[in-house]
């Protein structure tokens, strides 16, 4: 598991692209038959994926970097599966997940394993973990019990749909959000006009991107912005002073993921475009 420490505006104001991309890009997610872990000292999350190929793949970490003797043992968790079909099994349960089906696993489940329906075509399971304070139950939700919520325009490159998952009207948790934005084909934009939320961190992941395809995703103080090369199935750290949206050179989609003092979607503080440089 790699370690991410916290860092203050002030400091990433100095940082080259080199220092950017060590500090807030988590470059590789998904390697075949791994767990791959981050764990960030913003808000204590913990980002990750699983590609199952030849067999099952266990949810688990050293109890040194976590302090506890299993991953859930004080933890929530919120996966979504990008890739082919795949099944997920909670303390026996078996979940079948699609592409696009979201998990939440609540503090307290003990065996989680990640597998694949079909090794030619393997499922890639993401997710975010972030410490939990109770028990929420277990809870599975396809992308059409998701809520959605249309945004933007075709006439501002934007035009996207927002769908929620774990979230005050949806999946209970602790203190974990997560969903995942679709941009309408013409599109590239997300999170614009931006904002920053001090009471809250996020991270992105973005993914449904061809090889060759990235995304310039924005980030920094509004007065001081930054921006870091992301590439398919990639993610970002995004701290709460920072803002948090991007554009890409044609359409993909991301998965975003927040923590912090509530769950409150629409609590942030709005950034003026004339006051962004």
């Amino acid at each position: 598991m790699e370690v991410r420490y916290a860092s203050h505006p002030r400091e990433v104001k100095t940082y080259d692209t080199s220092r950017l991309r060590e500090e807030f890009l988590l470059e590789r997610l998904f390697v075949a038959d791994e767990l791959t872990l981050y764990y960030t000292h913003v808000d204590r999350f913990i980002v990750g994926g699983a590609v199952p190929v030849k067999g099952q793949v266990k949810l688990e970490a050293d109890p040194h970097s976590i302090g506890a003797a299993t991953f859930l043992e004080r933890r929530e968790i919120g996966i979504i599966n990008v890739g082919g079909a795949g099944t997920i099994t909670v303390d026996g349960q078996p979940y079948a997940m699609e592409t696009k089906d979201c998990l939440y696993v609540g503090r307290g489940a003990k065996d989680v394993a990640f597998a694949s329906a079909d090794a030619s075509n393997p499922a890639k399971f993401y997710f975010n973990s972030t410490p939990a304070h109770q028990t929420y139950p277990t809870v599975k939700a396809a992308i059409s019990e998701a809520s959605p919520n249309h945004l933007g325009s075709l006439q501002n490159s934007n035009e996207r749909t927002i769908y929620r998952y774990i979230h005050t009207g949806g999946i209970q948790s602790c203190q974990l959000v997560m969903g995942m934005t679709l941009l309408k084909p013409g599109s590239m934009w997300n999170t614009m006009p931006c904002h920053t939320h001090n009471r809250r961190s996020e991270v992105y992941f973005y993914f449904d991107m061809p090889e060759d395809g990235a995304v310039f995703h924005l980030m920094g103080e509004p007065q001081e912005t930054r921006h870091l090369v992301v590439r398919n199935e990639q993610g970002i750290i995004s701290p709460s002073w920072s803002i948090h949206s991007g554009v890409g050179t044609n359409s993909y989609t991301f998965i975003w993921g927040m923590a912090g003092e509530n769950q409150i979607f629409e609590d942030m503080d709005a950034v003026a475009m004339k006051d962004l440089k």
